[in-house]
């Protein structure tokens, strides 16, 4: 699946994530998807950049794309203890 909707924005809150897009969709996610993100201070998670495919944080080491944000994906870069051997 591929998307033109374009980040504008990101913030926070206790629990979530706040994704802005260009067409006026704000996206809410569980900062627990994004485990980097979740223990990251609020500095850190204030310093991102917000690209054409998404959206990237430096000194995490994290690039989030609205593409999965938009098909409920979370951080791809662990397999989930759920998933099959």
């Amino acid at each position: 699946m591929s998307t033109s909707a374009e980040a504008t924005g990101v913030h926070f809150d206790a629990d979530s994530m706040w994704v802005t897009l260009a067409d006026g969709r704000v996206l809410g996610v569980p900062l627990a998807w994004f485990p980097r993100l979740l223990s990251a201070s609020a500095e850190q998670r204030e310093e991102f950049r917000v690209s054409r495919r998404g959206l990237h944080w430096e000194a995490l080491d994290e690039d989030i794309s609205i593409d999965g944000l938009l098909r409920g994906l979370g951080d791809q870069s662990h397999p989930h203890k759920d998933a099959a051997a």
